[in-house]
């Protein structure tokens, strides 16, 4: 979840292709606050490691535009 600004969606979807490259952008689901002031970016894909999952969460905690990563 980060501020609904432009390009925080595509940030979010680089980070994960970099750590998923199997991932599907097309199966992205996006969902606004209820102010409209954050957006939810939820990406689904398919774990090989704890390790990658691991690395893909300290990459999306550490990036600038994201707010919370569940």
């Amino acid at each position: 979840m980060g501020l609904r600004v432009e390009g925080f969606a595509q940030a979010v979807v680089e980070v994960v292709q970099r750590h998923a490259p199997d991932f599907d952008p097309g199966s992205v689901q996006m969902r606004p606050s209820a102010k409209g002031n954050y957006l939810a970016v939820t990406c689904t894909f398919r774990a090989v490691s704890q390790q990658q999952v691991d690395t893909l969460y300290r990459e999306l905690t550490a990036h600038p535009m994201v707010k919370v990563v569940l």
